[in-house]
């Protein structure tokens, strides 16, 4: 890819291997409006598998929310944009917090960081979350259980979500 087919900038990492699974790599406030992200500042790195699930909901995503021709537009770019995003951020082993790009209350991950835990800050009181359970989370809707379509999700791809 060149560098005049790159129009990201050093707003996402081209050369990062999680951007050939179509995962923006960026910092916690991308100028893109990506699908979902994983956040370089990071500790600790995705799992193969874990990477598998971030391909997977953004995926889940698309098509949830996208029509075909609009999917094909999008597949046009090395990344996917046009949404409201979500930035996955990895503390260690099993351990992952999520936030969203508008989010202007509240605490800043979700949950919170793991030295913020049991604080005064941590207004959820949950943690540590495998990415799996964070994205359970954000697909709950302020509800105990996740959304029907994201367990549908998860049940037809039980390679990417075993049990």
């Amino acid at each position: 890819m060149t560098s005049t087919s790159w129009p990201f900038g050093t707003d996402a990492d081209r050369d990062d291997p999680l951007t050939r699974l179509r995962i923006p790599v960026t910092g916690t406030h991308p100028m893109w409006r990506y699908i979902a992200t994983f956040d370089r500042d990071s500790e600790a790195r995705p799992t193969d598998l874990e990477a598998r699930q971030l391909a997977s909901y953004i995926e889940a995503y698309k098509e949830r929310w996208f029509n075909e021709r609009y999917k094909a537009k999008l597949m046009e770019r090395a990344l996917d944009v046009d949404a409201v995003t979500r930035i996955f951020h990895k503390w260690g082993e099993d351990d992952w917090s999520y936030r969203v790009d508008t989010w202007q209350y509240g605490p800043y991950w979700v949950p919170v960081a793991p030295r913020l835990r049991g604080g005064q800050y941590d207004d959820a009181k949950v943690g540590p979350l495998s990415l799996v359970q964070v994205m359970d989370r954000d697909h709950s809707m302020h509800t105990k259980y996740p959304s029907k379509d994201w367990a549908a999700w998860k049940a037809d791809h039980p390679d990417v979500f075993p049990a």
